[in-house]
């Protein structure tokens, strides 16, 4: 392993779906692999709406975080991906739940499709706390 890299497995978010690592901390930051909706204990896609898909990719990235000794709070930007974008406002409604005061750059952009035919898909850049 490379003494400038390092993987991050959560035990607490559902394990990757293909040849990808959770997150790789780097230079001060954590790189988080693109989330889904998956239940971390089932595999299965959670929620109906774009919505409530979305605050489970959000409890998915935050299990990552906290694997890697920081907080979701301490995201620095966040790319959100829709398969729709008409669920633009009920995913910010959602997104903003977790982010009240002080939130992430952001991104969000329109796809074909996401893994699993999910409706919504997160990843994240987070700066990890000094040591």
């Amino acid at each position: 392993m490379s003494h400038h890299r390092e993987p991050v497995t959560a035990s607490g978010a559902p394990a990757a779906i293909g040849p990808y690592v959770h997150a790789v901390r780097a230079g001060g930051l954590l790189f988080c692999s693109g989330q889904i909706p998956l239940h971390p204990e089932t595999g299965e896609i959670v929620g109906a709406t774009a919505a409530e898909q979305a605050g489970r990719c959000l409890e998915n990235l935050q299990a990552v975080c906290v694997a890697a000794g920081a907080s979701l709070a301490d995201a620095v930007k966040i790319t959100v991906y829709l398969r729709e974008m008409a669920d633009f406002t009920a995913v910010n409604e959602v997104y903003g739940s977790f982010f009240e005061t002080d939130p992430p750059a952001r991104v969000a952009i329109a796809v074909a499709g996401l893994p699993r035919d999910a409706l919504v898909e997160l990843d994240a850049v987070v700066a990890l706390p000094e040591a």
